[in-house]
């Protein structure tokens, strides 16, 4: 599974669970948000994992600080750009998608996974 085929299976998940979509794949210097989805008031700031099933850790596992802190950029660059930085509330969730061969893809919601 790549990339583009985990974030639509993760939007289409968090779709079902009610969220909104607002933007895909917010590109500035400072780094990329694959989804923007709102839950009811909240602005939520998704980055989406894929992995194979590895000794090596979860797809959840693989995100690192400097991860973390080029999505922190990336949402003050968007919430800027849109205005609405002193407005909106917001979360960072990750959505972690699990695809093994010939197995369905086991998909882990982690919300508000970190925070600015």
């Amino acid at each position: 599974m790549d990339g583009a085929q985990a974030e639509q299976l993760a939007r289409r998940f968090l779709e079902e669970r009610g969220l909104y979509w607002q933007a895909a794949n917010f590109r500035t210097r400072r780094g990329e948000i694959d989804l923007i989805m709102r839950d009811n008031d909240v602005l939520v700031f998704v980055e989406v994992r894929a992995r194979r099933p590895s000794r090596f850790g979860t797809a959840a596992e693989s995100i690192t600080r400097q991860k973390i802190r080029r999505l922190q950029a990336a949402a003050s660059a968007y919430l800027q750009s849109r205005r609405l930085y002193n407005s909106a509330m917001c979360r960072f969730d990750v959505v972690a998608v699990q695809a093994g061969a010939g197995q369905p893809p086991r998909i882990e919601w982690i919300k508000n996974a970190f925070t600015i």
